[in-house]
């Protein structure tokens, strides 16, 4: 039997961490869910309920239709160039400076217009709803962009399971304040915590995403862990990390970059290459890692999918 040494074995052949612990978790759940059938049988409770694996064990992440198929950005850049401002304005330091974040327990509320306000663990949310990789373009404000292979979960799914009343318009998103262990939110550089928010019609679109993590493994800390949106057709600074509160209210909220500076930063902050920043162009960008500059894409090449959302607005106003 040839057996391979460590070197000789590719990194496309080795199972990820986070999908290797969910298939134990997976094979845990077979097991009680087997106990269950034959218990129910020998009970004579056919008639009863029998749990399935899926209800048993974690979910395996899956491969999503809404992925593009473009060159993946590696792995170390993700990791190592973030915006992060809690942490830090420089683009390298929140890859050490977020390590001191502890993610364990965390939990996000979930309060106003809604049926089911609750708290939800961060770990029950990983067992509750089905984690897909979707490997999404994203496109930062300052005029470069990445593709990112995020694992996840649909925000609209989540949102069904709150049911939202009638008079939700707006989702509005808060991230953790505590500037012991967030070292940039002593500063006043933003109006702390950091807060943003979507139209209730753009939240349920079948884009966005709740991130739990990135190429296979949990969500770097530098990142957003252990959870942050992901809304790919806008600028970066609309996908709002380490969420611990979501409201449903009736009023469009004012998100931080709004509040800071609104004649450069609006609500919808959409990726349009034809209303530039007050300060820069955004008919161009730069993808990390590479060279050349390319064509910016109108809503960052998805508008198959939201473009109908905006039909009528105009987006030089509602920018």
């Amino acid at each position: 039997m040839l057996i391979k040494k460590p070197a000789d074995i590719a990194s496309s052949e080795i199972t990820p961490k986070r999908i290797y612990m969910n298939r134990r978790a997976f094979m845990a759940g077979a097991a009680v869910m087997g106990a269950a059938v034959v218990g129910a049988r020998y009970l004579g409770g056919s008639s009863g309920v029998v749990p399935t694996v899926e209800a048993a064990a974690l979910n395996v992440a899956r491969k999503s239709q809404y992925s593009t198929t473009e060159k993946l950005t590696p792995k170390n850049d993700i990791e190592n160039y973030n915006n992060y401002y809690e942490f830090s304005t420089d683009k390298f330091e929140p890859a050490k400076l977020a390590q001191q974040l502890q993610t364990r327990p965390w939990t996000v509320e979930v309060n106003g217009l809604v049926k089911k306000k609750q708290t939800f663990d961060i770990d029950t949310l990983l067992t509750k709803f089905p984690q897909e990789e979707r490997i999404y373009r994203h496109r930062c404000v300052e005029g470069w962009s990445m593709v990112i292979p995020w694992v996840g979960f649909s925000l609209a799914d989540f949102i069904k399971q709150v049911e939202p009343l009638g008079s939700a318009k707006f989702v509005k998103f808060t991230t953790k304040y505590d500037p012991k262990q967030m070292p940039g939110q002593r500063y006043g550089v933003l109006d702390w915590p950091y807060v943003e928010g979507l139209r209730i019609d753009e939240a349920t679109n079948v884009l966005p995403i709740l991130a739990t993590g990135l190429y296979g493994d949990e969500l770097p800390k530098q990142d957003g862990a252990p959870i942050r949106l992901v809304v790919p057709w806008k600028y970066g600074f609309k996908s709002i990390k380490s969420i611990v509160k979501i409201e449903f209210v009736d009023k469009q909220p004012t998100s931080t970059w709004e509040a800071a500076a609104p004649s450069e930063y609006g609500f919808y902050s959409n990726v349009n290459p034809n209303h530039d920043h007050p300060r820069w162009s955004q008919k161009k960008e730069r993808r990390i890692g590479e060279f050349l500059k390319r064509d910016t894409l109108m809503f960052n090449g998805y508008g198959d999918q939201v473009a109908s959302l905006y039909a009528g607005m105009d987006l030089n106003k509602y920018f």
